[in-house]
């Protein structure tokens, strides 16, 4: 179509007189064409910034008598009324097309938009197009995708229109589209809820019904449509500042969905560690990764079902390793994250869950097993590969500067247990190394541990050479053993 010849003003004014004297019958036609003139005109900005408030009263006019109409299709349909249907859609989506140029990058058409009263019928014609579902019509699919795309424009960076969206659309709006059938339409919605959530807002996800209901969509949109970043956005840049909505949903979810959601947790922290953060976002991350260590101490022990079953997609199993992966790498930053050092009962898990998957390795063949080969395992691309080498960096993580648990894990018996896990073991890749980290950190400044390693090689019971492989070595004063570092002279090391 030609570039419009008549201004935006001359446009508006002719467009306000066809509306105002038409009938119902012979509206599409009259106004169409000069709708169809203001989309190509407000593909500019300068045309954009013509736009006067009347212009968009007239659109207020036109899709009220819309809404009425779609209203009866909606509550009596009729095959026979197809054509009248069609040229309604047709109308209606003309007018969200051009009401989406017309708010691209312009505050002021939002303000008129809003001020006129456009967002209330906007939202009601949006949700009776929805219970049209079953009309197979591409026209229908230009309107509703039109109209959240107007929504999605209109709010851009206006907080006044987000809040009158918002208390118009939510929840119904969003779960009806978020749940729809065509992609785009869950795109744009998308859009929309993201531009719209703020600190307030998320607020009402926790108090609504149905917030969890919304959540739990937009993590099944992320599952299903991976390269949909706004879902992604959602999750990553809006439900996850808000830790107990994170644990009211995820108590709620189903595993597939945990999986996915400890996946982004897992992305959104690693930001989080690799820049300085905020203090609310620091003190978000935190509160979230409590929730996620009690998660941790209640389901780990499911990890174990690796050891017999031959099914490798437990679930359960591969959600303790994503917890595992997450508070290793956490916890290796000592400070941000310290306090989950003395986070209840984790160090003594973590001892427990290697001791238990370590026995488990012994007791038959499987995952756990020590595995020494020049060649491929059967278990290369098993999800546990490496669990047991993380557990032993966790508990190194959990006893750097830390005396307290230094003794808790020698206490614990987990010394000569971290020192049995010290060969070169296919299925735990660099679990020597870990272990030459952890027993490094469990025997600096702490005259204890050294001890024990000591009295494990006068026993025999470890050997001399391994601990020198390790970077440590045992040397005889006054008729006692002590551990020191190789290259320091000090029992300290």
């Amino acid at each position: 179509m030609a570039a419009p010849s008549l201004s935006v003003p001359e446009l508006a004014a002719r467009l306000n007189e066809l509306t105002r004297s038409s009938q119902k019958e012979d509206l599409v036609l009259v106004a169409m064409t000069s709708i169809q003139s203001l989309t190509i005109a407000f593909r500019e900005q300068q045309n954009r910034e013509e736009a006067a408030e009347c212009l968009f009263e007239s659109f207020v006019h036109i899709l009220t008598k819309q809404l009425a109409e779609i209203e009866v299709f909606t509550d009596s349909p009729d095959s026979n009324r197809n054509g009248q249907l069609e040229a309604c859609l047709q109308l209606t989506a003309e007018c969200f097309r051009c009401l989406r140029n017309a708010c691209i990058q312009c505050g002021k058409n939002q303000s008129h938009g809003r001020n006129v009263g456009l967002i209330v019928p906007t939202i009601q014609i949006l949700q009776f197009l929805h219970r049209l579902r079953h009309f197979q019509s591409d026209t229908l699919l230009a309107a509703f995708r039109c109209g959240l795309q107007f929504l999605g424009n209109l709010v851009a960076g206006n907080e006044e229109s987000k809040h009158n969206v918002w208390k118009n659309a939510f929840p119904d709006l969003f779960l009806n589209y978020l749940n729809h059938s065509d992609k785009k339409a869950v795109t744009y919605c998308c859009m929309v809820l993201f531009t719209c959530l703020n600190a307030e807002r998320r607020a009402d996800l926790i108090s609504h019904t149905k917030g969890v209901e919304l959540a739990e969509t937009v993590i099944r949109i992320c599952r299903r449509e991976p390269e949909l970043d706004w879902a992604f956005l959602i999750v990553t840049d809006q439900f996850l500042k808000c830790p107990d909505f994170v644990a009211m949903m995820y108590t709620k979810l189903n595993n597939q969905d945990r999986i996915i959601v400890l996946d982004l947790i897992s992305v959104k922290l690693s930001e989080v560690l690799g820049s300085p953060a905020d203090s609310d976002e620091l003190t978000a991350a935190v509160r979230m990764m409590q929730f996620l260590a009690g998660c941790f101490l209640e389901k780990c022990m499911a990890v174990l079902k690796f050891a017999s079953a031959t099914d490798e997609e437990d679930e359960e199993a591969l959600i303790v390793i994503r917890l595992l992966d997450i508070l290793c790498e956490t916890t290796s930053n000592h400070e941000k994250f310290s306090y989950l050092q003395n986070s209840p009962g984790l160090l003594e898990t973590v001892v427990e869950l290697l001791y238990q998957t370590h026995f488990a390795g012994k007791q038959s063949r499987n995952i756990f097993s020590v595995s020494q080969s020049l060649s491929s395992t059967p278990h290369t691309s098993h999800p546990a590969m490496g669990f047991k080498a993380h557990l032993i960096h966790l508990i190194g993580n959990l006893c750097y500067n830390n005396n307290e648990n230094q003794d808790k894990v020698r206490e614990l018996g987990g010394i000569p247990l971290i020192l049995d896990n010290c060969s070169i073991d296919d299925n735990n890749p660099f679990m020597s190394q870990w272990a030459v980290f952890t027993i490094r950190i469990l025997t600096e400044q702490n005259m204890k541990n050294q001890e024990v390693i000591s009295q494990m090689v006068h026993q025999g019971v470890a050997d001399s050479a391994m601990l020198n492989n390790m970077g440590l070595q045992v040397e005889e004063r006054d008729g006692k053993l002590y551990v020191k570092s190789q290259g320091k002279s000090s029992t300290s090391s």
